[in-house]
């Protein structure tokens, strides 16, 4: 089997409730899809999210780098030879993360479909569904509140917060939040960069009692010994997230215990073959893991999730980026019932798009 031809196009699609966080506001977001053809008739699809703050990246700039480096690197190849290739393709655009990113999945889907399994399975199979958290952006009080009751009312059992702009405007959301929706709903607050140590500090003592379960990435990304004297110092757990790029980046958190968790996006890494690497350092170094998302269409989200549902030590997901996205090509490729994720079952990564841009 060889691959044929390589074909990329962007789309732009807003979102429904466009959201704030510590750094910026989000109306609309533009992915890139990716089909890889075969010879053999076997077809492959994945999707790249870039993000010029988080991966580097810009719709134009994965649209470059597929037409040509990614192409050049691709065809004539054996797309079952993933290994090889995606390692070709790191060496060849080390700085284009998502960009990797979607030739990995394209690959991994036709992996499925030649040995006739959902990816899920292929990979391990340790579970067939699991919970995700859904994202309130920085609202008002009464807004996030009542976006809270909202969400909890339709099945969701898992909220995170966003917050990192005002430290104590972000305590009277939690605070408020744990008020309206009970004891029986599980809460995260991640806070985007947002905060010093010293703040972090203040807003883990001032929210002890809402029994917060995490909080993700308080301090600036290039300061990793922030983010080690949070963790040394709170009684919450700290996740890293924009702190972890890379393979190296797990390992500089763990050897220098700088985090309790790491939150692996597909997006941020390169793809399935090496958020699985960076997993496995995450479970050596004891590490609990989230698998996380950007807005991504739903045909990434299936990719994160096939990683999530793959693996034991994967604690948490938090894929509910593809669930406000209006003109989303690939929707339907996952499914989501009260708070529950689950695969569509069909093989590789489960949904193939009928229509692309000729």
């Amino acid at each position: 089997m060889k691959i044929t031809q390589l074909e990329s196009w962007p789309v732009t699609m807003r979102l429904d409730e466009p959201y704030t966080i510590a750094y910026e506001h989000v109306d609309e977001t533009t992915n890139v899809f990716v089909r890889i053809d075969t010879d053999a008739g076997v077809t492959g699809f994945g999707c790249a999210a870039p993000d010029e703050c988080v991966t580097g990246e810009t719709a134009d700039t994965v649209v470059d780098a597929l037409s040509s480096t990614a192409s050049d690197v691709l065809r004539g190849r054996d797309p079952l030879r993933y290994a090889l290739l995606v390692e070709t393709l790191a060496d060849a655009l080390p700085n284009a993360p998502s960009t990797r990113a979607a030739v990995d999945m394209a690959l991994f889907d036709i992996v499925g479909k030649v040995a006739g399994l959902p990816l899920w399975k292929l990979l391990g199979g340790y579970r067939d569904s699991i919970k995700t958290s859904v994202t309130i952006g920085v609202l008002s009080l009464g807004e996030t509140t009542r976006r809270a009751r909202e969400l909890t009312g339709q099945g969701f059992a898992c909220l995170k917060l966003k917050g990192g702009v005002d430290v104590n405007d972000d305590i009277a959301r939690v605070l408020d939040v744990r008020r309206a929706v009970g004891s029986d709903i599980e809460l995260r607050f991640d806070a985007n960069q947002g905060w010093s140590v010293q703040e972090s500090r203040y807003f883990v003592e001032e929210t002890r009692s809402a029994s917060l379960e995490l909080l993700e990435q308080p301090t600036k990304k290039d300061q990793p010994d922030l983010l080690g004297r949070v963790t040394q110092s709170v009684s919450l757990p700290v996740m890293a997230d924009e702190s972890l790029l890379s393979l190296r980046d797990a390992f500089r958190l763990a050897k220098n215990e700088l985090a309790d968790m790491v939150n692996i996006k597909l997006m941020k890494v390169g793809g399935i073959f090496e958020a699985l690497q960076v997993n496995a350092l995450a479970r050596a170094a004891r590490l609990e893991v989230m698998i996380g998302c950007m807005d991504e269409s739903a045909l990434a989200i299936a990719a994160g999730l096939h990683v999530a549902l793959s693996r034991r030590n994967v604690a948490y997901a938090d894929l509910d980026g593809h669930r406000d996205l209006v003109g989303d090509p690939a929707a339907g490729a996952v499914r989501l019932e009260c708070g529950t994720l689950y695969s569509s079952n069909r093989p590789g990564l489960g949904f193939d798009i009928e229509q692309w841009p000729k």
